[in-house]
């Protein structure tokens, strides 16, 4: 990755720096694992969950600090029609994050996270990318830093989502153009459209590819050209999570174009990253695909606001706590087997 002085420069040192796993934490972990009072492997996934936590965290897995982090931004090009909704019902729903009347206030409750909302200039959106670039390179990074921010607060588990009116396109968009085939293979109904709609939205990101074809072999040139501040923040805090060895979990369909343009610019960049569930919107099975990403649950959602995340984080808080609280045969007097 070369460097030319520009404000891109940063994000492609951390790249290229990233910390790996902590071998030691995970080995601690897998020596109790043994130990447990259960058969091996009897809890599946959950003592996957528990070792990725360990590998990331550098020590014993456990959730005391669960951060939930919800970024919102407004499209330009969602004047064109490519959603069911007008953009005012951006700030309307940040509002109501405020409130807590959000789907994702009520399972923040349930399993004990925390939740931050971040309004990012949505009386300012991005340009309409089948027109220019939404964003410009000295814009995006600086996007991407504030994003970073999140990390301020220290927690010890980050769930990332988002809200924007009309970033199902450009979440479409970024996909088509890291993993090419049809447009429409990306295209789904976001907030309700019908096949008129669809229809339209393949047509609008089909002229932002031929508008920004010559630039989009470089990742980071793909988020800036067709991607939203809510994108580019997600993806900043994504990499400052590696940067802090602070495990991440990926809400759907926009969240995980923002973590695509990251494994895209480095294939290792999300090795930290848990990906929550499969959204309803079609593309994001074959972007997980894509990316070899197995995602935890498939429960037919497509709100969006972090709330697949969410759900994910109580099954690790539970991964974890079992773990670390159940007893060792020695401890429970309970046989091994021979």
């Amino acid at each position: 990755m070369s460097t030319t002085g520009l404000p891109f420069d940063d994000i492609r040192r951390l790249l290229a720096t990233m910390p790996g796993p902590d071998a030691a934490a995970v080995q601690a972990k897998r020596s109790r694992e043994g130990l447990l009072t259960k058969p091996p492997g009897a809890l599946g996934r959950l003592e996957e969950l528990s070792e990725w936590l360990a590998a990331w965290q550098g020590r014993a897995p456990a959730v005391t600090r669960p951060l939930v982090a919800v970024f919102a931004g407004n499209h330009g090009v969602a004047a064109k029609g490519i959603s069911a909704y007008p953009p005012e019902v951006t700030a309307q729903m940040v509002a109501n994050f405020a409130a807590g009347g959000a789907a994702i206030n009520q399972i923040c409750a349930a399993y004990d996270l925390g939740l931050k909302v971040f309004d990012l200039a949505l009386e300012v959106p991005t340009e309409d990318i089948s027109e220019d670039a939404a964003m410009d390179e000295r814009g995006c990074a600086a996007t991407m830093a504030f994003g970073m921010e999140v990390l301020a607060g220290e927690p010890d588990l980050l769930c990332i989502g988002e809200m924007g009116i009309g970033n199902t396109t450009i979440a479409a968009a970024i996909f088509a153009a890291l993993f090419g085939g049809p447009v429409r293979d990306w295209v789904g109904p976001g907030t309700g459209h019908g096949a008129e709609g669809m229809a339209l939205k393949t047509r609008v990101i089909e002229q932002a590819l031929e508008l920004h074809r010559s630039h989009l072999g470089d990742p980071l040139e793909v988020l800036r050209r067709l991607g939203g501040r809510e994108v580019a923040a997600m993806a900043g805090a994504i990499l400052a999570a590696r940067m802090q060895r602070v495990p991440v979990i990926v809400d759907g369909y926009v969240a995980t174009a923002a973590a695509a343009v990251l494994q895209a610019a480095e294939p290792s960049a999300l090795d930290h990253c848990l990906f929550g569930h499969v959204s309803a919107e079609p593309g994001h099975m074959k972007a997980l695909e894509r990316m070899g990403k197995v995602p935890l649950l498939a429960l037919g959602m497509r709100l969006g606001e972090g709330t697949g995340a969410a759900l994910a984080a109580g099954i690790v808080k539970a991964a974890a706590v079992c773990h670390t609280g159940m007893a060792t045969f020695e401890q429970a007097g309970v046989s091994n087997k021979e």
